[in-house]
């Protein structure tokens, strides 16, 4: 499995009061040059080490996300760039929608980037491609048109096929340097596009295209102390599908402890034949038997409660593996 590495993220407290100091730096002109500098060598320092624990615990790529950044996007995404590829020599994706600061970033950029990302909606379909034909990226490009994200596998996949793979043709864009993304949504709230991902995944991997999701957003919405258990969970049942790509947290021990149970069919513990079993279910498109399942055993029967919400067998509430 290649993770990207998502803990650059805006949404980050810590990653947004970074970004907020790097722009304070250069737009408070009562700061003397000092000050500024201190300021800048704090972000800089800050990304610096979280871009090396990410790479350390296992990220093949680091992701980016400053957030739209309109006004000074620009002048972050680059400098941003130089400061994590300093330290770190793994793919960076460049995840904004700032068109501007992605070209400038790619023009200090050393390794093949990743642009995240186009979509189906006109305006970017049109000229997120051209960019990345323009300096050689790679492309995540989401299944979702103007109107949404449809629920049904086979609409996202129709997406991809009659709209993001032919206009990345048209631009010359090398297939193997696309990668759809049939977007993950939240077992919390969109429930019903949760098992429909899983079959996307496995229908768009026929298409000679990469694949890749958003892991986490699996759990969107969900009380912090559950969230790990369904991202874990459903990055079994992805791989199942054919999955080998993700943006998702590489410091998160317990899920590469799971990836590297399925990929190694490491089945020394009970848990890990839970997990071998599931993984083998979903990939002859079968659901997971309750033979498979001790149910004395408190951990799995935590696993098999997140399968069901997670095949929208069972209605998710907060309170699922209480009930």
């Amino acid at each position: 499995m290649k993770i990207i590495g998502e803990n650059i993220h805006i949404l980050s407290p810590r990653v947004k009061e970074a970004v907020g100091f790097v722009v304070e730096a250069w737009t408070k002109d009562d700061l003397s040059s000092a000050e500024k500098e201190a300021l800048l060598s704090q972000s800089r320092q800050f990304f610096q080490e979280l871009a090396v624990r990410q790479v350390e615990a296992g990220a093949w790529a680091v992701d980016l996300n400053v957030g739209p950044q309109k006004k000074h996007g620009h002048r972050l995404l680059p400098w941003l760039v130089e400061t994590v590829q300093g330290v770190v020599d793994v793919p960076l994706s460049l995840d904004t929608t700032n068109l501007a600061a992605i070209e400038a970033a790619c023009e200090v950029i050393k390794k093949q980037p990743i642009i995240n990302s186009t979509s189906a909606e006109p305006e970017r379909l049109e000229k997120v491609p051209l960019v990345a034909k323009k300096y050689g990226t790679k492309l995540i490009a989401l299944t979702m048109k103007s109107e949404g994200i449809p629920v049904a596998a086979d609409a996202r996949v129709n997406i991809a096929l009659e709209e993001l793979i032919p206009r990345c043709e048209e631009v010359g864009l090398p297939l193997e340097d696309l990668l759809i993304d049939p977007l993950v949504l939240t077992v919390s709230g969109c429930q019903q596009y949760v098992p429909e991902c899983i079959e996307a995944v496995r229908t768009l991997l026929v298409t000679g295209a990469g694949v890749q999701v958003g892991l986490s957003n699996v759990s969107n919405a969900v009380p912090n102390e559950m969230r790990p258990l369904i991202n874990r969970v459903y990055c079994v049942m992805l791989m199942g599908a054919g999955l080998n790509t993700m943006i998702a947290d590489p410091m998160d021990s317990k899920q590469n402890e799971f990836i590297r149970i399925v990929e190694q069919r490491n089945d020394s513990t009970a848990t890990g034949r839970l997990l071998l079993a599931l993984y083998d279910a979903v990939a002859a498109q079968e659901e997971l038997s309750p033979d498979a399942v001790d149910f004395s055993d408190p951990e799995q029967v935590d696993i098999w409660k997140t399968v069901q919400i997670l095949l929208n067998r069972v209605i998710y509430a907060d309170s699922y593996l209480r009930v």
